[in-house]
């Protein structure tokens, strides 16, 4: 038990101090906010003292005098002078401390969090798609908002806590045993309960921390999704459903911050009633002693002693609350972590190059997806020359979607190899392999903008268009076929989309991203079902404009309407994972086989409809 206790806690120190370093760039200012903290701390005991000094004062005897450290002695008379000029003089730095910790610290901590918040999304970025697979959506925002504000408050309040108040309990102690260490010693008798205490509520805190975290995931998850898909909610009656589904995530959550504040609210009385035990002992025996003459103290020194005893019980209390703080914010920073220490894609290519030429060699590949057995490719071999089209086709499952996949290094090869002009796409950086990659999704995704930085995006998407970017915006959006329906949309090709292009009809999405695969002018053009969303008249029109693009690049078309790629220059036919016909559109009739059967069969439903 201790053993794992003891591996809890290098754990969490190992957490805390990784958290730090994120500190290191903003040192000076840290440095200020703890000597801001410690001319705090430092007043702290002087109120005590003053308060022995002020009880001297009001002894009405002129004739005495006063020994004050490093002044030296002064009278009566000037000690009524020097108790309140003193008590502003120490106010004054106690507030000017105060405010050089609280505002460097808070400047450190957001500066420290923003920077986390950064590091967390840039590496987001770069995580492979078999993460995005193995974690929904709304956990993920979760960690870049709600994870982040928890660390904030580990990495401002807490911390700000911390060094003040356990500043000031130095000082106080300090003082406490310069004046009567035996007294002092009463206290120190109490700590061990009070770090049992902290230490296990601390541990309840953790515990607690990453269940609301995790149903915080919950909540946001649920509201997105509800989000994302309210037309199929609105279109299925689902709105009683996800009410339940949301309501129940919330209450959840709402029983998890019920128990950490029940938690919070019982440890702090408990742990009040120990300091204030100690200092009723202390000032039990302090009576007693005096009653009885053993203590030979004065009883302004006394009320002094007693005084400084007495304040810290506050910061005492605070120091146990922030305890719980700290180790919710250890949580958040933990699922931060486990975040960003996340393998990124494979990226340890070198060879870089502007323009490729497009010859494109699949070998012996084999793939297969975690956490299955089927292989979804077995033994792929084809070449496709600069400038040829290839088509895909078979039923869905067949393995066409995931051989994209591949060519782009959304995952990575089990089996075989794909060369690009010769070389192993392994040997290519990413962004030079994915920049001779331009690609139409048969699930159109588009940002919430304007048209215009939607079809520019990537290439352009800083915003600031020149005039030649312009022009071949309007050359994409003529190909697309895209410019009769943008001239009549009220601000033309500025008009913003909505989230995921809502604004717009599946044809015109469908079409925009058509535009920005042609934009991009890649050398190699990935088509999977890019007509699938439109009408028969602007098939028409956009299969001729696809027709004139390919003929100067390498293309792969994935097709389930045959009759869209009968001048491709060769097909593949696909059936779990392997192909089983290859050939022109008049080769594959004449073998009557399985392309001959689907060919037939949409031509037939075809000639019904």
């Amino acid at each position: 038990m201790s053993n794992s206790s003891d591996a809890a806690h290098k754990g969490n120190l190992a957490i805390y101090l990784r958290l730090l370093t994120y500190v290191k760039p903003f040192w000076f200012w840290f440095l200020i906010s703890i000597v801001g903290y410690a001319i705090f701390a430092c007043s702290q005991p002087m109120y005590a003292k003053l308060v022995e000094y002020f009880l001297k004062a009001l002894e009405n005897n002129s004739t005495a005098v006063v020994t004050i450290p490093v002044l030296g002695q002064i009278s009566h008379e000037k000690l009524i002078f020097f108790v309140p000029v003193t008590l502003l003089i120490t106010g004054l730095f106690a507030g000017i401390g105060s405010f050089m910790g609280s505002y460097f610290l808070a400047k450190v901590a957001i500066n420290v969090v923003n920077k986390l918040r950064q590091h967390l999304f840039s590496h987001l970025l770069k995580l492979n798609c078999k993460y995005f697979d193995n974690h929904n959506s709304g956990h993920l925002v979760a960690k870049i908002t709600y994870n982040t504000n928890q660390v904030t408050s580990a990495a401002t309040d807490a911390l700000k806590v911390v060094i003040r108040e356990g500043l000031t309990v130095l000082f106080l102690l300090g003082y406490l045993f310069y004046t009567q260490w035996k007294l002092t010693l009463i206290f120190i008798v109490f700590a061990p309960l009070i770090g049992v205490l902290v230490n296990l509520a601390g541990k309840k805190f953790r515990k607690m921390s990453q269940k609301i975290q995790n149903s915080i995931g919950d909540v946001t998850h649920v509201a997105s999704e509800v989000i994302t898909n309210y037309r199929v909610v609105r279109s299925f009656n689902g709105e009683d459903y996800e009410k339940k589904r949301f309501f129940s995530a919330c209450y959840y959550n709402l029983r998890q911050l019920l128990k950490m504040g029940k938690l919070s609210a019982v440890s702090t009385p408990i742990l009040r009633f120990l300091v204030m035990l100690a200092l009723a002992i202390l000032m039990y025996i302090a009576l007693y002693m005096k009653t009885s003459g053993n203590i030979t103290t004065s009883p302004g020194e006394l009320i002094a002693f007693l005084t400084a005893a007495g304040m810290l019980p506050k910061p005492v209390r605070q120091l146990s609350e922030v305890y719980g703080e700290i180790q919710i914010g250890i949580v958040a920073a933990q699922s931060i972590f486990e975040l960003v220490d996340q393998v990124p894609e494979n990226d340890q290519g070198t060879f870089n190059i502007d323009q490729v030429k497009g010859h494109l060699e699949i070998r012996n590949l084999s793939f297969t997806y975690d956490q299955t057995d089927k292989p979804a490719l077995q033994n792929i071999s084809f070449t496709v020359k600069p400038g040829e089209t290839v088509a895909l086709v078979g039923r869905s499952g067949s393995g066409k979607t995931t051989l994209m996949n591949l060519l782009t290094r959304y995952y990575e090869v089990n089996e075989g190899e794909i060369l690009l002009d010769g070389k192993n796409i392994n040997e290519y950086t990413l962004a030079c392999l994915r920049k001779q990659i331009a690609q139409v999704e048969q699930r159109v995704n588009l940002f919430s903008t304007s048209l215009k930085n939607n079809i520019a995006y990537g290439v352009a998407d800083d915003g600031n268009h020149t005039d030649h970017t312009d022009h071949l915006i309007q050359e994409a959006v003529a190909a697309a076929c895209a410019a009769e329906f943008i001239e009549r949309l009220p601000e033309g090709i500025d008009t913003p989309v909505g989230e995921n292009g809502v604004k717009l009809s599946g044809g015109q999405r469908q079409r925009i991203a058509i535009a920005r695969a042609l934009f991009k002018n890649a050398p190699v053009l990935i088509l999977d079902e890019a007509t699938s969303a439109l009408d028969t008249e602007s098939e028409r029109h956009i299969q001729k404009a696809l027709e004139a693009v390919m003929n100067n690049r390498t293309t792969l078309v994935i097709a389930h309407r045959l009759s869209t790629i009968e001048k491709a220059d060769k097909i593949l036919v696909m059936k779990e994972g392997r192909i089983i016909e290859s050939g022109t559109h008049q080769t594959l009739l004449a073998m009557n086989g399985t392309y001959t059967h689907l060919y037939n069969m949409q031509f037939n439903e075809h000639r019904s409809a």
